[in-house]
């Protein structure tokens, strides 16, 4: 995703509509954070939940904005009465212009692993990190040189209505779906409406890839299902979940990963899957399947001493939590588990975090538990202890870990516990 895409004011224009200022130049790159511009860029002026993107329209124009994409009229602008619909049909011009195979991948848990494996099984480019809002998306799009095969991209949502923007934007040719389960029930409300919203991404998709779980919210008519299932379509065998790698056949051949856990293995298999579904080669996907690497904050391994560290830090689920543990599970003990609070479970977030308390006291001889639900977790547990947030930990931490020859550290993004890891990798 190299290309330096030049768009002159009067197409942008032409595609977006509204009044075009006199000053306006062509644009090199689309942002939307005035403090992401450098000269050239298009800035669009979204409404945030704190501010309006139009609080730094002239921010961006100082910083070198070629144009501002906004409510208010400007000389060197595109004013427009909905800059984020502007954005949206934006996006889908872009991506009308790529003629190459999209996919799209979503899911409650595993999208962002799986996003990588098919970028890597396909070589094909990819949406960053997990950059899967319309705003990443139309600028990957921006960039995204025409002659590829075929990208790769993420779908992210947490409200209704989300995905059919996503889907408006992208128009995947085929749709991967890898999970349905509790995560941004405080903006979906329950786990039917969670499912609801992800599969329009395989009802919107010519072909349509999901994990074999899912049959049990009637999946669209022309499906194709993965797993380690004998019932799926594309079916793994003899899956090996160590705690130095993960191994499994495919097609008669054995993969052997270097990434850890249940996810990293149903992420390996769907890439395959959808090799075979594009007709693609599969052994070359395999090949390339084995180079993967860890991602930074997901079960990724740090050897510190005599403790191995599995930084599970990147975000928390209860579906999340269970694959976690069941890779420690395969490592060394006495084993210690790191809990931090898991967002976005809505109102029944406390049976949740009390359910998952019950999970890790059954794999772990000894938890720590962090935020606003870890006094409950920890109460009448043998081997817990409850910190109210990450400074605590951070000094109850070297004594805690004491003796402990793996320990795992999970949580939401938003509590940074990828502190703890620098601490202790110090």
């Amino acid at each position: 995703m190299t290309q330096t895409r030049e768009v002159s004011p009067a197409l942008l224009a032409r595609v977006l509509g509204g009044r075009l200022g006199r000053e306006a130049r062509p644009a090199r790159d689309l942002v939307w954070d005035s403090r992401a511009v450098e000269p050239g860029a298009a800035f669009v002026a979204l409404p945030g939940a704190r501010a309006h993107g139009e609080t730094y329209a002239e921010d961006a124009l100082a910083r070198g904005a070629a144009v501002v994409i906004g409510p208010r009229a400007r000389d060197r602008g595109l004013q427009v009465d909905d800059p984020y619909r502007a954005l949206l049909r934006l996006g889908r011009w872009l991506r009308s212009g790529f003629p190459g195979v999209v996919a799209g991948v979503s899911g409650s848990v595993g999208k962002t692993s799986t996003k990588e494996a098919l970028a890597r099984a396909l070589d094909w480019p990819a949406t960053e990190g997990n950059l899967n809002t319309p705003p990443a998306l139309a600028r990957f799009f921006w960039h995204l040189e025409p002659d590829r095969p075929g990208a790769v991209v993420e779908l992210g949502i947490d409200r209704p209505g989300e995905m059919d923007e996503l889907l408006e934007l992208t128009a995947p040719d085929l749709g991967v779906l890898t999970a349905v389960a509790p995560v941004h029930l405080e903006g979906l409300g329950r786990l039917e409406n969670v499912a609801r919203e992800k599969l329009k991404l395989l009802e919107a998709s010519p072909l349509r890839l999901a994990h074999v779980e899912l049959r049990r919210w009637e999946l669209p008519e022309g499906t194709r299902t993965f797993g380690f299932d004998d019932a799926a379509d594309f079916a793994g065998e003899a899956l090996e979940l160590g705690c130095a790698g993960t191994r499994f056949r495919y097609a008669g051949r054995t993969l052997r990963l270097g990434v850890l856990g249940r996810g990293a293995a149903l992420a390996a298999l769907a890439a395959l899957a959808a090799a075979e579904l594009l007709g693609r080669d599969v052994r070359e996907a395999a090949e390339r399947l084995e180079t993967l690497k860890p991602t930074p904050g997901r079960l990724e391994p740090l050897r510190v001493g005599s403790t191995l560290w599995l930084n599970d830090s990147y975000n928390a689920s209860p579906r999340a939590l269970e694959a976690a543990l069941e890779v420690l599970a395969r490592c060394p003990g006495p084993r210690g588990v790191v809990l931090g609070t898991m967002r976005e479970l809505g109102s029944e977030a406390e049976r949740w975090h009390l359910e998952a308390a019950e999970r890790v006291m059954a794999a772990a001889d000894r938890a720590l538990f962090v935020g606003e639900f870890a006094a409950a977790m920890a109460a009448g547990r043998p081997g817990a202890t409850a910190v109210t947030n990450v400074e605590e930990a951070l000094d109850l931490l070297p004594g805690w870990a004491r003796g402990l020859s793996s320990v795992l550290v999970k949580g939401s993004r938003a509590l940074a516990l990828e502190r703890l890891l620098e601490v202790v990798g110090a």
